[in-house]
């Protein structure tokens, strides 16, 4: 049940602009952003007829996904998903993990904490092994590849002898076959280690691409998460001299492959196992986002476990970067304390008796509740709220980019013909999870689909005499090459082909409307072709608002406080301000 608590500068009140007849449908195109006008942008090079009307005829404006306008630690890091839907639902800008970490590492915060005195103590004092599992790469998404030099630098110095990485690989938040990059440079670090004390042994044991090993979220596929387990826990698992060998192998004999794909891999010392995880022994999870992280972290900890057989669970020290969930207390024990966000709109609105719905599938229902709400599970208030996931296939997504998003669609136009909801807020995936794979083609069929969708969803929001407001969280498919920005050229592999490219964006991202007050022109609009960065209009046709002209440089906080103005609410000082401002009268 909800909470009351007693804060005067948020709650709800009557706003200038009245409550529409109809509801308010938030849809949430993920990694759909605005980039550059070339050969590699899938969204804008897709047939969009209805993003293509929409920027065309309504209000539109470009706000930022990326950087610090959404809590990263400096504009060169791109937007993610979890940082840009606590933004869209929180209101406001946060510090996030990326941040939080380095932070409390340079600081030496992280170091003097409980947690990490605690399994420095256990492993060095006992002469026990210190293992740490993540992802192995700078993509500062889920974790940082420096961030885990720090925490293996400070091991050694506190005294810990037996230092061992079960390193994930990347190749979606970094270019897709940049693997052994890292893994070199994770080799000098652990045999510099080594030559520093020669009773000291630093090694790789165990690995594998993140989309095939330990990496799931939302119970998408727990079988990720149980080859993890064997090769990191067990040592079960195709035996290799060393992680580059197992690398090198797996792209030899899987033409094309790249990194987030690569099986599992266990590596052998003597013909055994290089190190497994056993009773005493220290565990740190050091990715800092939870989606991907909650899984594994649950193996290790929860005794009452039935996703799949762990055999003899060992007793170990464990601990993630932080604590991925305050809800469940999962994990128990980490290393920096996360974001504390409160006082977001979902809560706001359930305060208030707003009926609310968020559907996505499977692959994005987090997205659209856990960090919606400021990463908090479960509902505020199950009286004025409902949730609806619809389960993902556990296909490769370049062979279905269409994923669910017909299945989700369909969902809504029911909701919203039951009248039962206020506020609607849909998540549709394709832009981001297909945009991932590198395949430009199956990014094409993924924005057309959701465009598809989004016709109608519109048209079902203008019988209810609704409001329709798109945007989306971050760019992906906005790029599905990699640029060299020095040369103003794509970058070539040795074919010539451009490079395919499987990270975010840091490119804009649209914030544009449908609503029930703005009726067709009266004559036939030019509409340019959506996706590309740069633009932006007021039209103000029949409504009663604008786009706010003042606002400088706005961004995914500005829309919590547009959508309390779309719904009939005055604005929340607390909150960014609104993308939009009502017109005089007159």
């Amino acid at each position: 049940m909800l909470e009351t608590r007693d804060v005067p500068e948020w709650s709800l009140r009557e706003g200038p602009l009245g409550r529409r007849p109809g509801p308010l449908v938030l849809v949430i195109m993920d990694g759909v952003g605005l980039g550059r006008d070339d050969e590699g942008n899938a969204v804008r090079l897709a047939r969009t007829p209805t993003l293509d009307e929409l920027v065309a005829r309504r209000p539109w404006v470009e706000i930022r996904a990326h950087g610090k306008a959404v809590g990263m630690p400096s504009d060169a890091d791109m937007g993610n998903s979890e940082v840009g839907h606590n933004a869209l639902g929180c209101g406001r800008v946060f510090d996030q993990g990326a941040k939080l970490v380095s932070a409390a590492i340079d600081e030496g915060r992280l170091f003097a904490g409980e947690t990490w005195r605690w399994l420095a103590g256990q492993c060095a004092g006992a002469e026990r092994p210190l293992h740490f599992i993540g992802l192995l790469s700078d993509g500062n998404v889920h974790s940082h590849i420096e961030h885990l030099f720090a925490l293996l630098r400070r091991a050694a110095a506190d005294g810990v002898r037996e230092l061992y990485v079960h390193p994930l690989l990347d190749g979606r938040d970094v270019p897709e076959t940049s693997a052994l990059e890292y893994v070199d440079a994770l080799e000098k670090v652990l045999r510099e280690l080594e030559a520093g004390d020669p009773r000291r042994r630093c090694r790789i044991a165990s690995g594998g691409g993140r989309m095939q090993v330990t990496m799931d979220r939302y119970e998408a596929d727990w079988r990720i998460v149980e080859r993890g387990w064997k090769a990191h826990v067990r040592g079960e698992g195709r035996g290799f001299g060393s992680a580059r060998e197992a690398i090198e192998t797996y792209r030899r004999e899987r033409h094309g492959i790249i990194d987030q794909d690569l099986p599992a891999f266990v590596i052998h010392d003597g013909g055994r196992p290089t190190a497994t995880i056993g009773d005493g022994h220290g565990v740190v999870f050091f990715n800092f986002r939870g989606d991907r992280a909650l899984e594994i972290s649950r193996a290790f900890e929860q005794d009452a476990f039935d996703k799949f057989a762990r055999g003899p669970r060992p007793d170990v020290f464990f601990a993630g970067m932080m604590q991925y969930d305050g809800d469940t207390l999962m994990p128990r024990r980490f290393l920096v304390t996360p974001p504390a966000i409160d006082r977001t709109m979902g809560e706001l609105l359930a305060r208030g008796g707003v009926g609310q719905l968020a559907i996505a599938e499977t692959q994005k229902f987090g997205h659209v509740t856990y960090f919606w709400n400021g990463n908090r599970t479960g509902m505020f208030d199950e009286r004025h709220e409902r949730y609806v996931e619809v389960p993902s296939d556990r296909v490769p997504f370049e062979q279905r980019p269409w994923m669910k998003a017909a299945e989700v669609t369909d969902r809504v136009l029911e909701e919203i013909a039951s009248g039962s909801w206020r506020f609607l807020r849909i998540n549709f995936a394709n832009g981001d999870m297909v945009g991932h794979t590198g395949d430009r083609r199956a990014a094409l069929l993924a924005v057309e689909t959701l465009d598809l969708c989004l016709e109608r969803i519109r048209e079902a929001v203008r019988a209810a005499r609704g409001t329709l407001i798109v945007t989306a969280d971050h760019g992906n498919a906005d790029e599905m090459y990699e640029w060299d920005g020095k040369r103003q050229a794509f970058q070539r592999d040795a074919e010539g082909r451009p490079r395919a490219k499987t990270a975010h964006t840091q490119n804009p991202v649209v914030f544009c409307s449908d609503d029930e007050g703005s009726p067709e022109p009266a004559g036939p609009t030019a509409a340019d072709s959506f996706g590309v960065a740069g633009r932006a209009v007021n039209v103000r046709r029949g409504l009663d608002w604008e786009l706010d002209p003042t606002l400088e440089r706005p961004g995914l906080s500005n829309v919590a406080n547009t959508c309390l103005l779309l719904l009939g609410f005055g604005p929340l000082a607390l909150y960014d301000a609104p993308l939009i401002r009502p017109l005089p009268p007159g």
